[in-house]
């Protein structure tokens, strides 16, 4: 049996999208977190906890944001990718939101913005911040959108895409969604059910979901639906495998229709019962529903 990886996950974002939280999650998932390390630091604590024997010390987290100067957070992906040569299963995690989700957040919260000063306000801080910020964001193999997800959500997004997921397995995360608010930030792939009968159109139907059984009966009363399904999975049971060899370690997936409430969810619930049966880790969220 192979030694199981020493396992490094650099957790970076925006101010208020949620970083902490996420320290969080790992830390009570086993992880060694540690905050706003210094970069300088960076590469001697990785390698220094890759000659630590026995399980205590097989996983660790560390947080870096824009309080580190800019000309030293140019220098974490150089080092993760350094640290991968070395044997050490490192990647950067980062987490975003839209600039008025954030400033919301920290006007709730009455806390001050790190970057804030006599010169940034607010507005400019965060825009300032993301522009700093913006080589970790561009060399994370995961970035998270945290704009429309609850507490409750963003924990399980960490739980099961990064903590839970096994050495050399894939996540993949399938999301519906709805054209008419706009499409997912971070999704890899999108495909368009529009073209599809429209419960809302039934009014009995409207106030209903994908999840619900009068809807799913609906729409499989349609060969288009079979057929829509039909060519996705294979797609995708064709091209994951491939993915996979090639070393990604997270796969979105998105469907959309109009709404976001009756077509979409109802593939992506079908989506998920398909690739769960394969005993793949996949986790199914709905942007739209409450």
């Amino acid at each position: 049996m192979s030694e199981q990886k020493h396992k490094l996950i650099v957790v970076s974002g925006l101010s208020g999208s949620g970083k902490s939280i996420a320290l969080n999650v790992l830390e009570d998932a086993g992880y060694n977190c540690i905050d706003n390390l210094p970069v300088s630091l960076f590469e001697t604590l990785a390698l220094e906890l890759s000659a630590k024997v026995g399980e205590n010390w097989q996983h660790t987290a560390i947080g870096i944001d824009a309080r580190i100067a800019g000309a030293e957070l140019n220098k974490v992906p150089t080092l993760v990718e350094k640290l991968n040569v070395q044997g050490i299963d490192s990647e950067i995690v980062f987490l975003q939101a839209d600039n008025n989700i954030l400033m919301q957040r920290f006007s709730e919260t009455r806390r001050r913005h790190p970057l804030t000063d006599d010169i940034n306000d607010l507005e400019a801080a965060i825009q300032l911040e993301r522009d700093l910020i913006a080589p970790l964001a561009d060399s994370a193999k995961l970035q998270i959108d945290t704009s429309l997800t609850t507490l409750h959500e963003l924990r399980e997004i960490i739980r099961q895409r990064v903590a839970d997921r096994g050495q050399n397995q894939m996540s993949l995360m399938l999301q519906s969604f709805g054209f008419k608010h706009g499409m997912p930030r971070n999704a890899d792939y999108v495909f368009d059910v529009r073209c599809l009968p429209n419960p809302h159109w039934q009014s009995e139907l409207r106030p209903l979901t994908g999840r619900d059984r009068p809807v799913a009966a609906f729409l499989e009363q349609a060969t288009d639906v079979d057929a829509m399904f039909k060519h996705i999975s294979d797609f995708l049971t064709f091209w994951i495998p491939r993915f996979e060899k090639d070393g990604r370690s997270y796969l979105t997936i998105a469907i959309g229709c109009t709404g976001g409430q009756h077509r979409s969810v109802y593939l992506t619930e079908r989506l998920n019962d398909f690739f769960a049966q394969q005993d793949r880790p996949v986790l199914c969220s709905h942007r739209e529903l409450p």
